[in-house]
């Protein structure tokens, strides 16, 4: 049997041809604090089960990093979906749909008329253990398309069949777990064994299925409800049931029966009427002089605001806009991060004593003048904008910290009104594959940055972790403490970003670190039918990021 020169750690070692990767990767466990998942041949992500077959630099993949924990996530799903067919005696018409993440649980609701038991989930978490224990193989084989729409067809899958009706390719990877077939987006585990910390709990209409974080990956933490979180995330879901698109098969069957004029219209419209609602419920509070806003990178703060101010003027106020980046401290001011660049997303780099004293002086009807940052020199500056706060006035603010009170320590409750907003994805790739609200962002950054600013997708792609940081920092441990959550996402944005994103994301070369993300996520956009954004209405949050927007933003 020939043998295969790998580079492992700097060092070369030879194997025999034929050496899986699940074994190389037992030989260097005890080198790495997380466990292996995947490995990297010359650059390449392979799964465990996966050959050598050449000589190769090889590098590893823990569940502690990102495309690891995916990796981990994709598997416990899997082996959820087989339980639960196990414990419907696998009939057909009794399918459930992961719906989104709330904290460290993943929704999964039933497609069907049932009531979800404790003594059910418990049975189905018991199965999934047996797996586990058991190490059930998990059995990665390919078929011709046409094959695997009719095999999932046959097993009641008909959103798999509506997907793969779209398939530009001639094969479908198919993942076998002790019988039990299914279609996963991205790599898996060789078996069920390496799944080993999960928890399973009912949860509103279905249940919760808890996974650990990718930092911890060993310790599941327990599930702390967030109710403002899920209520926002099922409004999505329920403006999907409306539109009748759930899944991007359906979306894509709509674009091709030339309905999508009337989807874009209809989307709009529930997105406003929700504005309406919150400017209605700002009104009826009385005494709200601060709306603000907050929410992650590339949520649409900026239109959302536009259009809520217009919505609070025809209740009779006049809202006026501000920015919690014009109170920025001077660079020379601004704290820096652990490896000594200037951290701008934490709080200490807002002149947060300076703020407030503007503000109360406002709410007293005092005559203010705001400053305005300059982001080329680094520096506030005052150039007359003046504000004085009648009885109907009201300030609009948009800004990272906007949610969190230090922020605005000494202005009274009463007089503020603190809303959330995300681009809380419910479009799903297939009823188990669903689409990460992060993705959807990313690709709105990307798309916008290009045009704004100039920038390389690699250079919003290598950005997008520290970006990330900040947000689980700054923003998402306020995001239950709100009056208001609004979703930003709307069901055909993926489709109009792609014709857009797709040259971006081509530019990246494959000498550079981005390069496997844009790959991933040119791979991901090829799920999707492209249409035209020149169709979008002019005030649409999405124009926000395509361009033409009737706002300056």
């Amino acid at each position: 049997m020939s043998e295969i020169t790998l580079t492992i750690d700097g060092e070369k070692k030879k194997y025999p041809a034929g050496t899986s990767f699940e074994q190389i990767a037992d030989e260097y466990q005890s080198r790495y604090d997380g466990q292996i998942a995947l490995v990297t041949e010359n650059g390449t992500y392979r799964e465990l089960h996966k050959k050598i077959k050449k000589d190769a630099t090889l590098d590893f993949i823990t569940f502690k990093d990102v495309s690891g924990h995916k990796t981990y996530v994709r598997t416990a799903i899997l082996i959820l979906m087989k339980a639960l067919d196990d414990e419907l005696k696998n009939d057909k018409s009794k399918q459930f749909k992961v719906e989104f993440v709330v904290g460290n649980g993943y929704y999964v609701n039933p497609l069907f008329d049932t009531e979800i038991t404790e003594e059910f989930v418990e049975n189905v978490k018991k199965r999934m253990m047996k797996m586990v224990e058991d190490k059930l193989p998990i059995v990665k084989s390919s078929l011709p398309t046409a094959e695997a729409r009719a095999l999932f067809a046959e097993a009641g899958m008909n959103d798999k069949d509506r997907l793969f009706k779209f398939r530009r390719g001639s094969s479908v990877n198919i993942y076998d777990l002790d019988g039990y077939k299914d279609y996963f987006y991205g790599y898996m585990m060789p078996n069920a064994g390496y799944i080993k910390y999960f928890d399973l709990k009912p949860y509103k209409m279905g249940l919760i299925l808890l996974l650990p974080e990718a930092s911890e990956p060993t310790i599941v933490r327990p599930f702390i409800p967030r109710e403002k979180l899920f209520n926002a995330l099922w409004t999505g879901e329920e403006w999907g049931q409306k539109l009748r698109i759930s899944t991007v098969g359906d979306l894509n069957e709509r674009i091709c029966s030339g309905g999508m004029g009337d989807v874009i219209l209809v989307q709009e419209a529930l997105q406003e009427r929700r504005i309406a609602e919150i400017a209605s419920d700002i009104v009826k509070r009385g005494g709200v002089k601060f709306v603000m806003i907050a929410g992650p990178s590339s949520s649409g703060k900026t239109t959302f605001s536009h259009r809520l101010s217009i919505q609070l003027a025809s209740f009779g106020l006049s809202p006026h806009t501000i920015g919690v980046d014009d109170y920025f401290k001077n660079r020379q001011d601004t704290p820096k991060d652990e490896d000594g660049n200037y951290n701008f997303e934490c709080l200490e780099a807002i002149d947060v004593e300076l703020f407030n004293s503007d503000m109360l002086k406002l709410l007293k009807g005092e005559r203010v003048e705001l400053p305005s940052f300059n982001f080329v020199t680094g520096s506030r500056e005052y150039k007359g904008n003046y504000k004085q706060l009648g009885p109907d006035d009201i300030l609009v603010i948009e800004g990272i910290h906007g949610l969190n009170d230090k922020m605005s320590y000494a202005l009274p409750v009463e007089s503020k009104y603190k809303i959330y907003i995300s681009a809380l994805t419910s479009l799903n790739i297939d009823e188990h594959n669903r689409i990460p609200t992060t993705d959807n962002r990313l690709l709105r950054r990307l798309v916008r940055d290009a045009r704004t600013r100039g920038a390389s997708a690699e250079r919003t792609i290598g950005m997008w972790p520290s970006v990330r940081r900040g947000e689980e920092e700054n923003i998402f441990p306020f995001q239950e403490n709100v009056d208001a959550t609004f979703n930003s996402a709307s069901i055909f944005e993926l489709a109009a970003l792609k014709p857009i994103a797709e040259p971006l994301l081509y530019s990246v070369t494959p000498d550079k670190p981005e390069y496997y993300e844009a790959k991933r996520l040119l791979k991901f956009l090829d799920y999707f039918l492209a249409i035209d954004s020149e169709h979008l209405p002019f005030n649409s949050i999405v124009r926000e990021f395509v361009g033409g927007s009737c706002f300056k933003v």
